[in-house]
């Protein structure tokens, strides 16, 4: 297949994009352009956009720092919590070092008890994320994105109009139309490419901060793979398709997708945080009321959080049947509690409703249980 062959540096150069945007970073800086620090998928990004600061994501997903961190924080905490603050503890994540002002929200007590610790480094402001998607709930939050832009002029002594807003949404939503046309080849039949250079693409875009540059690159991608994709050469025709659910993952946690598709099985969606979830839909930049668009198009959000939270049934049944899944895995981070409580439900939304395979998988970010995920994959694999 000509496209395996031409590809493989294109992805690797979105892999690198974390390490090689720390340089940007440092540039940036140098020129005055502040940064926001955030965590979550939930933040409205294009309120910090729309007064021209750099954006970036703060989690980390390894377990460089974790010993670190449990000098502060309980073992049996959310690795991806342990991690994040370990980073920040250490010095050892570039991006909270150039961060001027780090926001975090309330999506579980974990990383609310966390951010506590966290303002001992750095300035954080924490948006009270409601946890329900009911009209009171969206009242709330919709005073809280108010809040927030009003929190960014007063720290960074700026104003933000609400035309600035509306600008930052359009542009925003052409970074989520022109991802959305990349992973939407995983619907072609077979796949053009493995779930591992997808979720390479689709990680390392966010962090490139030039996003008029990122969607002219997304869709020059996406071009090249349509022009490159050849079905009958394909070795990877036959795979089985799956979809990815469950709690944020990255980094280590990718050893979930590789046994997967070491063992015969193809990842065509991601429906996680760094999947179809963070940008499956656009904020009404011609509403009315801009700030009600987006506390709609966030809350709407189908995160374990919400309680309850139908949006993320809706979400995966619409990717199941698109992306002509055979099976469905969660992948679930150690004492991630809502994600794995809400497993039982999305088990039998999955093997009732669907008629699919399930399996859940609760790992961390160490590589202790490599071998045991590969059997475990295989066998499932063979299952499909």
């Amino acid at each position: 297949m000509k496209l395996i062959d031409t590809l493989p540096e294109v992805f690797e150069s979105f892999n690198e994009q974390r390490k090689n945007s720390f340089i940007t970073a440092l540039q940036m800086k140098e020129q005055g352009i502040p940064f926001v620090g955030v965590f979550c998928t939930y933040l409205p990004q294009e309120i910090p956009m729309a007064m021209g600061a750099a954006v970036v994501g703060l989690c980390s997903m390894s377990g460089e720092t974790i010993p670190d961190a449990e000098k502060d924080l309980p073992r049996n905490l959310c690795p991806l919590i342990k991690s994040s603050y370990g980073f920040a503890k250490t010095d050892k994540c570039p991006f909270f070092y150039f961060s001027d002002l780090i926001v975090g929200e309330t999506t579980c007590d974990g990383k609310k008890k966390m951010y506590e610790y966290l303002a001992e480094f750095k300035p954080v402001y924490v948006m009270e994320l409601p946890n329900s998607q009911s009209s009171d709930a969206l009242e709330l939050w919709k005073k809280e994105v108010i809040r927030f832009k009003e929190k960014l002029e007063q720290h960074f002594g700026t104003v933000i109009t609400e035309e600035q807003v509306r600008q930052a949404v359009r542009l925003k939503n052409a970074e989520r139309a022109a991802l959305r046309d990349f992973y939407s080849l995983m619907k072609l039949n077979p796949a053009p490419m493995l779930g591992q250079d997808l979720y390479k693409v689709l990680y390392g875009s966010t962090f490139k901060f030039d996003k008029e540059a990122l969607i002219k690159e997304m869709q020059e991608l996406t071009a090249k793979v349509r022009a490159e994709y050849d079905p009958q050469n394909s070795p990877l025709k036959g795979r089985p398709r799956v979809l990815v659910t469950g709690s944020p993952i990255g980094g280590v946690t990718e050893k979930v997708i590789r046994a997967l598709e070491d063992n015969g099985a193809q990842v065509v969606v991601f429906e996680n945080c760094s999947g179809a979830k963070s940008i499956d839909e656009d904020v009404d930049a011609d509403a009315a009321d801009i700030y009600d668009a987006l506390a709609r198009r966030y809350l709407n959000i189908g995160c374990s959080c919400m309680t309850p939270n139908p949006n993320r049934i809706r979400l995966m049944n619409r990717l199941i049947d698109e992306y002509q899944v055979d099976a469905v895995v969660e992948v679930i981070l150690q004492a991630c509690h809502t994600y794995n409580v809400e497993s039982l439900g999305i088990r039998r939304f999955v093997t009732g409703e669907k008629k699919l395979p399930y399996i859940s998988v609760e790992t961390d970010y160490s590589t202790s249980d490599t071998g045991q995920l590969n059997t475990r994959m295989a066998a499932f694999v063979e299952m499909i």
